[in-house]
């Protein structure tokens, strides 16, 4: 399993989004710090869900990084973030 597949796979049992896209951007950072042959290093996320609404942008990403932080283990150097609540 790609980590692509296995971030959104735990971030779509974890916040049941209405909507998500996942998007590897590594070949943007070719040579920077975290890149490796491959990819799969430097992710960018548009996440809607239920759960973040209430909740500050910082919640909002501690949900985010607390259901995929077994991905930092696995490469991902790097994860932008955009996330809201349904209606934003």
């Amino acid at each position: 399993m790609t980590l692509q597949h296995w971030i959104t796979q735990a971030l779509q049992e974890r916040l049941q989004p209405t909507s998500l896209t996942v998007k590897d951007e590594s070949e943007q950072h070719h040579g920077h710090a975290g890149w490796r042959e491959g990819g799969e290093t430097h992710f960018r996320l548009y996440i809607v869900s239920d759960a973040f609404s209430g909740k500050s942008r910082v919640e909002r990403h501690r949900l985010v990084n607390d259901a995929v932080k077994e991905a930092f283990d696995r490469g991902l150097h790097a994860l932008a973030i955009q996330a809201k609540a349904p209606g934003e």
